[in-house]
């Protein structure tokens, strides 16, 4: 067990960083999902989705090292409870960024179905399964863990093992970038989200200067891989909002001009991802340093 506010070192087992990093998305977890629970704040559950996927990430991180039946359950709860506060999350990021200019009847609809994906969010975060879920997660960042640990390894070599492998996926899955389908470039955000995760979570281990620059590049190409995929979902909160129109609320053309908004700027988000992709094909591997 590591004492509180200890942070990991070349030297730190694999599985003790882990129960580190989870200790530390528990206490964030915590904090904003009381926000969630007494307020309408949109930072409550944007803050409760990015602990929820910081954690579901350092389990996957660091699988190689620590895996079994209780990880792979508390991913799972995690991975719901982040699919029970989506919706709450896309849906204002849609209205606050995604577009502008809401017409008004719009903006009545969406407050409706806002005030549904908030209760949703709400019913998870304090029903009996969080709780239990919270448990468990606290007796696993306290340790003591049983498991393999990655044959020993020390978290500096561990890492380079990591960082390697998906280093080595997210550009393969680049190859003939040019050229990639939709569904291509959706597989390769993926990859980059995922050693986005590792880069951060195992940078410690080597206190490189180049660690930032090549984290940097890392979020720059996620940025822009997410960007393509507005169109998907504003498409689904755009037939959301239809949905839960009134017969007495007309908006269809409204929900249509905004269907152009969010459309728009294809060839701009284009080239901003290829700029995004060549400098990160250029930082070095800050690992091997």
């Amino acid at each position: 067990m590591s004492a509180p506010g200890s942070k990991p070192t070349p030297e730190t087992p694999p599985d003790v960083a882990l129960q580190m990093i989870a200790a530390s998305c528990r206490g964030d977890l915590s904090k904003h999902r009381a926000i969630v629970l007494q307020s309408r704040r949109p930072v409550g559950i944007h803050q409760t989705r990015v602990a929820l996927r910081r954690l579901r990430a350092a389990f996957s991180v660091f699988r190689p090292a620590v895996d079994g039946p209780e990880v792979r359950a508390l991913s799972a709860e995690a991975k719901w409870l982040a699919g029970e506060c989506g919706p709450a999350r896309d849906l204002h990021v849609f209205l606050t960024e995604s577009v502008t200019d809401v017409p008004l009847v719009v903006k009545r609809v969406a407050a409706r179905v806002a005030a549904s994906h908030l209760q949703r969010a709400r019913a998870a975060l304090g029903s009996a399964r969080y709780e239990a879920f919270d448990q468990q997660l606290g007796i696993f960042a306290a340790g003591p863990i049983l498991a393999d640990t990655a044959g020993g390894l020390r978290l500096e070599e561990f890492g380079r093992m990591v960082l390697d492998a998906r280093h080595d996926k997210v550009v393969r899955r680049g190859r003939l970038f040019d050229r990639l389908s939709e569904e291509q470039l959706h597989r390769l955000r993926i990859g980059i989200k995922k050693l986005r995760y590792a880069a951060t979570y195992l940078n410690p281990a080597f206190a490189s200067p180049a660690a930032k620059p090549y984290i940097e590049a890392t979020v720059r190409l996620q940025g822009a891989l997410g960007a393509l995929n507005d169109r998907a979902t504003a498409a689904r909160m755009l037939a959301d909002i239809a949905t839960a129109a009134r017969p007495t609320e007309d908006t269809a053309l409204p929900l249509k001009v905004l269907a152009r908004q969010a459309a728009s700027g294809e060839k701009r988000r284009r080239r901003k991802l290829e700029r995004a992709w060549k400098e990160f094909r250029k930082v070095g591997r800050f690992w091997r340093a």
